[in-house]
This record gives C-alpha cells, sequence and structure tokens, in this order.
C-alpha cells in the first residue's frame, strides 16, 4: 500500500478568510473560542498575536485585527471539499481524526498505489493534487508512506518525507516529535519529563512500562505508524447531491460581493462532480436575508437564483461566468448574510480530450457557451435564431424563436433550413419596387443584369396572401449581388420588378 496525506495546517483561518470581501484575507486574522485566540494567519503574528491568547490582548497588540468565531461544521466542509478532489484519483479517500482533540480533523488521506501508473508515478500525482486543492483557497502539506498513520505524521512534522520502503519509514518516524501522536501530546510533559522527545526514545523502552505508565493507545498508534499492526479505514462516500453552504463574516450588499462568496462554492461543487466524473446540467444559489430586514413584509427570507446550462459542464470559470450574467441581472432585496449551493441535476461526463486543431466539437462548444451568456445577460426571450417553417413564400418560410442552446451541442448542423435554391439571409420587408427599362430592372438608375433564374413560386392561395412570383439572382454594377422577383399578378399595385434581398 502507499498513502499519500494531505495535511491542511491553516484549514480553520483558510475556510474562515472564504467568507471574507476579496482583498480582505491578506490582513492580520484570527479565531476565537471561549474568548481565546486558536489561531491567527502571518499578519497577525507578525503583530504578535499567539494561539492561546485572550482576545482583550490579542486586541491591544493589534487594534486592527479581524476576529471570527472558529465554527468546526465550518472547517468540516471545507475539508469536506478537499477529500471530494482526492476523489477524482482513487476511491480510497479518507479523513484523519485530529490528533488534537480541542482541533477539527486536517488531513486527508489517500490510498494511491493502483493509480500511480495512471497518473505518471507519485511526483506527477502529487502535482495534479496540489492543482486541483489550489483553487479550494487551501495550502497543503503532502507526505507519503506505507501506512495511512505513517503519512498523517509525516505530514504533520517539520520535514515533508516521501517514503515508500519499510526501512526508510521507520528512519523518518524515529526522528519525528513525540507529541505528534494524540496520546503524546496528553502525555507530553511526563514524557519530557523522562528525557522522551522522540518515536525513536518510545520504541527503546519497555512494552509493558509504557503500557503501564501511558496505556495502551501510545503503543497502539506506534505500531500503527511503523506497519506493525493493521490499520484499516473506512472510505468517504460521495452524498446523492451536492449541497454547501457559506455563512459570511460581513453582510453582501451588492452583487460582486455575492459572487466572490459564492466562488467558493462553485470551486466545491466542482471537486464534487469531478470525484464521481459527472457533470451538472444546473444548480441553485439560494440567499439568505440579513434577518432584521425581515420586518417588511415585502423583503422574502432568501433569494433563490437557479441558473440552467444548455450543455452539462463541470468548469468552474464556466460556471462562474453564467452565475454573474445572472447575478448582474438581480437586484438584491436586502444584504445577503448566508449563502447555500444545492444541485442534483448531473449527468455522467467524459473525460476531457486534448485537440492540436479545432474540431467541429470545440465550434459547437464555443457556440453554446456564448448563447448561454447571452441568455444569461439579456434573457431567455431576447436571444433568438432562424428556424425553417414549411412555406414557399420567402417572408413566411422562417421564423424567429428563443435559441436552444442545447441542440447546438448535437452533431450536425439542427439549425439549418431544408435543401433550396440559393436564397439570401436579408430580407427586405417590406420588397422595394424597382423601376423597369424596357421590361429590364433598375437600381439606382442602372441596369441590373439578371444571373439566374427564374425561380417560380405560387403559394398563399389558402389564407388568401396569394404570391404568384419569378425570382432572379442579379448583379449591381458594382458586383454585389441581390435578389428580385417579377409579380405575376396582372395589373394593380402588386405587379412589377421588386427587390427583396442581398446576399452578403
Amino acid at each position: 500500500m502507499f498513502w499519500i496525506a494531505l495535511h491542511l495546517p491553516l484549514l480553520s483561518l483558510e475556510a474562515f478568510a472564504a467568507t471574507l470581501a476579496q482583498g480582505e484575507a491578506e490582513a492580520p486574522l484570527a479565531l476565537e473560542d471561549a474568548l481565546h485566540i486558536v489561531a491567527a494567519n502571518a499578519a497577525a503574528h507578525a503583530l504578535g498575536v499567539e494561539p492561546g491568547q485572550k482576545r482583550a490582548t490579542a486586541l491591544a497588540l493589534a487594534p486592527d485585527l479581524r476576529i471570527g468565531q472558529a465554527d468546526a461544521a465550518r472547517d468540516a466542509a471545507a475539508l469536506s471539499a478537499v477529500a471530494h478532489a482526492a476523489l477524482a484519483f482513487t476511491p480510497s479517500v479518507c479523513v484523519q481524526d485530529s490528533f488534537d482533540p480541542q482541533r477539527s480533523a486536517d488531513t486527508v488521506l489517500l490510498e494511491v498505489r493502483a493509480s500511480l501508473r495512471y497518473f505518471g508515478g507519485p511526483v506527477k500525482l502529487l502535482q495534479r493534487l496540489r492543482e486541483v486543492v489550489t483553487p479550494l483557497g487551501h495550502r497543503i502539506r503532502a507526505a507519503s508512506a506505507p501506512t495511512p498513520l505513517g503519512a498523517a505524521l509525516l505530514a504533520r512534522g517539520p520535514r515533508r518525507v516521501h517514503v515508500q520502503e519499510p526501512a526508510a519509514l521507520q528512519r523518518a518516524l524515529d526522528a519525528l516529535p513525540v507529541w505528534l501522536l494524540g496520546p503524546g501530546r496528553e502525555h507530553w510533559e511526563a514524557l519530557q519529563g523522562m528525557g522522551l522527545s522522540t518515536l525513536s526514545d518510545l520504541r527503546r523502552l519497555p512494552r509493558s512500562g509504557l503500557a503501564r505508565r501511558f496505556g495502551t493507545a501510545l503503543l497502539a498508534d506506534l505500531d500503527c505508524a511503523y506497519g506493525e499492526r493493521p490499520d484499516p479505514r473506512v472510505p468517504i462516500t460521495l452524498p446523492p447531491r451536492f449541497e454547501s453552504r457559506l455563512e459570511l463574516f460581513a453582510r453582501a450588499d451588492s452583487a460582486e460581493q455575492v459572487l466572490h462568496a459564492a466562488a467558493m462554492l462553485l470551486a466545491r461543487l466542482s471537486t464534487w462532480l469531478a470525484a464521481q466524473h459527472a457533470l451538472v446540467r444546473g444548480f441553485t444559489l439560494a440567499m439568505q436575508h440579513e434577518p432584521r430586514w425581515r420586518s417588511d413584509a415585502q423583503v422574502p427570507p432568501q433569494t433563490l437564483l437557479e441558473v440552467a446550462l444548455a450543455e452539462p459542464s463541470r468548469d468552474p470559470a464556466h460556471l462562474q461566468v453564467l452565475l454573474r450574467e445572472r447575478l448582474m441581472q438581480v437586484q438584491l432585496p436586502a444584504p445577503t448574510l448566508e449563502l447555500s449551493l444545492a444541485s442534483c441535476a448531473i449527468v455522467p461526463g467524459e473525460a476531457p480530450s486534448g485537440e492540436l486543431f479545432p474540431s467541429a466539437a470545440s465550434e459547437r462548444e464555443g457556440l453554446v457557451r456564448l448563447v448561454e451568456r447571452l441568455q444569461a445577460r439579456l434573457g431567455v426571450e431576447r436571444v433568438q435564431t432562424l428556424h425553417a417553417v414549411h412555406d414557399h413564400r420567402p417572408e413566411r418560410a422562417s421564423q424567429l424563436k428563443p435559441a436552444q442552446p442545447a441542440r447546438l451541442a448535437q452533431r450536425g448542423a439542427p439549425f439549418e433550413l431544408p435543401v433550396m435554391p440559393l436564397r439570401p439571409v436579408w430580407l427586405l420587408a417590406p420588397p422595394e419596387p424597382l423601376a423597369a427599362r424596357d421590361e429590364r430592372p433598375l437600381l439606382g438608375g442602372r441596369e441590373l443584369q439578371l444571373l439566374s433564374g427564374p425561380e417560380r413560386i405560387e403559394a398563399g392561395w389558402w389564407d388568401h396572401e396569394l404570391a404568384e412570383r419569378d425570382y432572379f439572382i442579379a448583379e449591381e454594377a458594382g458586383g454585389a449581388l441581390v435578389w428580385l422577383y417579377r409579380s405575376r399578378l396582372s395589373g394593380g399595385a402588386g405587379s412589377g420588378w421588386f427587390l427583396h434581398g442581398r446576399f452578403a
């Protein structure tokens, strides 16, 4: 077996930073629990803020310190997203319980022996893992070992070590401090007083004495880490429906603020889809409004924004573009304090393939995304396409309908008109009467040269708009092609030559 451990030392801070507005994450930040600081970022450390300090002391050292409340549920949601990202590489993914009982779990374990060859070895696999986790806003410390607990300990150690052989694992673990183990942390003062600082120091002592003084849990962890005791792990399973929430630290008054926070939820959705090799057809963003604004009966408790895709996708950048276009059209009735994203409209996806040259499929994809974006910005009814109608009269042979980009994603050309003689797309409404000289049509005082025709049309008797025409393609003096007809109706205003269209 070969395990990779992804340790997230700043998980709580990074999960909290995701709730902040853009640019605020670099300011001094800290998390508190029971009025004591439990975590602080680099900017806060530079001002003297340290875990364990009282809230008042931290604020005295850094008056501009932004303090948030530690939230185990928020940390668990962030860690689940990382675990979902890991599921795209192997089905054997589990979460390592925290070695500190007062802290949330912050390590994800992957058993990747069967995946190494597919991804090109451990180095390339680890590189891909980092690329997938980066959009989630987390920095990781990675280590690998033949045992899951050994990999987790190495990832938390001072150096990130990657070993595959038991002998190398033993040497790497021997140098680790005792306090990395859960029982070792619990008995750290006693162990330090006995001069036991590393795992190798523990292993040199009689096992019976260690068990009597510190309990059997310490020996059990040692044996599991070194591979001397079985350490079975239960892999996580994906929920059938995606749902993730994000409580904002400060209220969001604009669409841009909502979009910045929603980008993290979309990144989580993308990893959840990648874990099961699926694509999404649509999702719903729920924006919970500030309670004090709800006293007005006209202010709803939440605003729901549904985004439907013409072609299934899991590209977070594309999903964010569509969400941006929709959000820009929404007027928030009240400030937003919480966001939640949900989706169950998924379909199986195909693995992407690289292309050296553009293909018909890639061109259709570009057209589909253009239509989706225009519809999100302008509205579905305002983006239209021509559809063929079974009528020989040119002005009635097509009609405008809302675009259906899903049809564009299909193979072939769904919007092509039936096979017919060459006709221009640009038609004049109504047709323009033309003067004639010796029964030859004139345009701008110059005679047109007839190139082809006539194409005879006789239709419309059923709706009392009879059309009896002979169509011709003609050339102007400048070389442009036009489409004109001669009415075959005798006498009246409808007789003579008419210009009906121009070729592009």
